[in-house]
């Protein structure tokens, strides 16, 4: 009783969440009241998750897809505000009514079999993911040794050393997760704040590099936009805010931070998003930008853009140029907090597909396949376009359970279906998402829609659809 209280930081929320998903004592029943935390808890979980390794390669790829100053600065505003009211309204509304993890209330809904389809999606997906922040911090390790940097349009590994670099570095960080969350966690605890400050000063000293006096001046630094480098598409206003608001998708519309705010005491939790967004996904998305913004302006830029190639976008390099080896050692640990624990979480969805491997071992098969992508700079190159395909495939799954909370009285179908039938494969849920998937990624291809444009009608169609043959299936039961 003497003791200090130990304050809640996003790794000790998160230590629970997936321990409990992993096996713990609130793995298949609601969180008890005397687990529950404060809004409060939630603020710096989100602060960090959102300001760190994909941060650092998002700013700049706005640039290379023309941005404007309008765009970027107003549309990024909007954009993440969409997303706070979607964490607010429907996220956190769910899970404190229900209190379960995704993965249960999926069960629930679809039966075992979907639901290990979904974790093997979830997890590839997140391997993926887990490459691209490898690829960033490999481009600050590659800078001591003067290694080539991946081009924007670079898809295959670039020279030996590189392959060397990003194979280190998916050994070391596939160690850290395997050993478990406790070493996870330590070694993200003291990587956050070194990487949030890093990132307003980046942000700091480009602004002097850029002669920036004013309000004038930074608003003239994006201007009226440009055309969009070579293999990037043009971004428009709407681009920026669909883009932003979608980017965490999965998790919000999504549903996958059920597992999060299902220890929240009221859903007026869901506003501490509002400190990810601004903070990660607004002040340090721009200060990456002003950093490619700075070496736009170099002789070795103009060079590339002289004969119509694309300049790399290599983040290791531009934090250098701003704060020399503390932005090397910052794009390096920004990468680590993001490999790191989606490795873990990676292992975690593998497992339910592999019971019989321990932990360890499918962690290190995560990370084998996290480490392989990250050879492949496209996947971080291709960062703004892969984000959206992960929300469009995921984000439908969560309109099964928002559809399914909110209207499964008025359209009269049985709530959790699946366990009330002992059902482990409910057709509804898989040709809802079968369907408003495949018509709306067609259209995407067919007319050339920017992907995270039919997002949000999928995720609609989806949840419509599911009430439509969840009422005409379950009659004929």
């Amino acid at each position: 009783m003497g003791k200090q209280k130990k304050a809640i930081t996003i790794f000790d929320i998160e230590k629970e969440v997936i321990e409990e998903i992993a096996g713990g004592e609130f793995e298949r029943t609601p969180v008890p009241q005397s687990k529950l935390k404060g809004w409060k808890s939630f603020i710096g979980m989100y602060a960090g998750e959102h300001a760190a390794g994909t941060e650092f390669m998002i700013g700049p790829l706005f640039l290379t897809a023309g941005v404007s100053a309008f765009d970027l600065i107003v549309g990024l505003l909007i954009g993440n505000l969409l997303a706070v009211l979607s964490w607010r309204f429907l996220t956190a509304k769910i899970a404190v009514k229900n209190r379960l993890t995704l993965y249960f209330q999926l069960e629930k809904i679809c039966g075992k079999k979907l639901v290990t389809a979904y974790n093997l999606a979830n997890g590839v997906l997140f391997c993926f993911l887990a490459g691209s922040m490898i690829t960033v911090s490999a481009t600050a390790v590659g800078v001591p040794f003067d290694m080539s940097m991946p081009k924007l349009t670079d898809t295959m590994p670039n020279g030996l050393t590189w392959a060397i670099i990003v194979i280190l570095i998916g050994a070391v960080i596939s160690i850290i997760a395997a050993r478990g969350y406790d070493t996870v966690t330590k070694a993200a605890n003291w990587m956050s704040p070194i990487i949030v400050v890093a990132f307003i000063a980046c942000g700091i000293v480009a602004l002097n590099q850029l002669n920036v006096t004013s309000f004038f001046d930074f608003w003239n630094i994006w201007g009226e936009g440009s055309e969009p480098f070579p293999g990037q598409i043009k971004f428009t206003f709407w681009h920026v805010v669909i883009w932003s608001w979608f980017a965490n998708g999965a998790m919000h519309i999504g549903m996958s931070d059920l597992s999060v705010f299902r220890f929240a005491k009221k859903a007026k939790a869901g506003w501490a998003s509002a400190a990810g967004m601004y903070l990660g996904h607004y002040i340090a998305w721009i200060a990456a930008a002003l950093l490619y913004a700075v070496y736009l302006k170099s002789p070795e830029a103009h060079a590339f853009l002289s004969v119509g190639d694309a300049p790399p976008v290599a983040p290791g390099p531009l934090a250098n140029n701003a704060i020399g080896v503390f932005g090397i050692i910052a794009v390096v640990l920004a990468g680590w907090t993001t490999a790191n624990p989606t490795i873990y979480r990676t292992g975690l969805a593998f497992q339910a597909i592999l019971p019989k491997l321990s932990t360890a071992k499918v962690t290190i098969l995560a990370g084998a396949i996290a480490t392989i992508a990250g050879l492949f700079p496209a996947f971080a190159m291709k960062l703004l376009g892969f984000v959206a395909l992960y929300g469009f495939i995921l984000a439908p799954f969560g309109a099964i359970i928002v559809f399914e909370h909110f209207f499964h009285k008025k359209v009269g179908i049985i709530k959790n279906y699946a366990e009330a039938a002992n059902l482990s494969f409910n057709k509804s849920v898989f040709w809802a998402w079968a369907i408003s998937f495949g018509i709306f990624y067609f259209i995407s291809i067919q007319f050339d829609i920017f992907l995270s444009f039919v997002t949000l009608p999928a995720w609609l169609l989806c949840g419509v659809l599911f009430l439509v043959f969840s009422k005409s299936w379950q009659k004929h039961k």
